[in-house]
């Protein structure tokens, strides 16, 4: 059932993200729907401030109005006449948009609409990771993007911002292209 898990997005009233976050997992532990409603998360960034003269860093939230919830999926056919999709089950629904504060889930009428891999890979919302399995100076073969099918020489890696950089031959030059670190694999193996 996990597997068929998706992100989707509900909107709260602005300033109470984090009480329908708490609510949403107090209600899962109650009901015991730990096996339909597996995450709940609304994204925080670090912002520097200067308040009194002086530099602070404070955590705010970075998508305010929104909270994302990780629910169980099932393939179905809401009537005859359309195809099956993947959505969540109506007692997961029920649990979520009767929680105090949430005012709907993002999508057109009272439907929940899945987020994309690409878009919760852009906001952020979980962290894959990487094996980096290849080491400056390795010849390293680019999957995918505008260099996708090139290869080349890895220069550097930075490990924080999750890039690598690789020189290409292009034009007869050596050209160094800044990659994330799932772009490329070891030629060698």
């Amino acid at each position: 059932m996990a597997d068929n898990a998706r992100w989707f997005v509900v909107h709260t009233y602005s300033g109470y993200e984090n009480k329908v976050a708490e609510n949403i997992k107090t209600a899962v532990e109650n009901r015991k729907m730990d096996d339909q409603i597996f995450d709940v998360f609304y994204p925080m960034e670090e912002v520097e401030q200067v308040r009194n003269d002086k530099m602070e860093v404070v955590k705010r939230k970075s998508i305010p109005g929104y909270v994302f919830v990780k629910v169980a999926c099932t393939y179905r056919r809401r009537s005859e006449f359309e195809d099956e999709e993947l959505a969540m089950s109506d007692e997961a629904w029920y649990l979520i948009r009767n929680t105090r504060g949430v005012t709907g889930f993002v999508g057109p009428g009272s439907k929940p609409i899945p987020l994309t891999e690409e878009e919760v890979a852009k906001l952020g919302i979980e962290k894959k990771s990487v094996e980096v399995n290849y080491k400056v100076g390795d010849l390293v073969n680019i999957l995918s993007g505008p260099f996708d099918g090139n290869s080349g020489i890895v220069d550097s890696i930075d490990l924080t911002k999750k890039v690598v950089v690789v020189l290409i031959s292009m034009l007869g030059r050596e050209t160094p292209v800044e990659l994330d670190l799932d772009q490329v694999e070891n030629a060698i193996g």
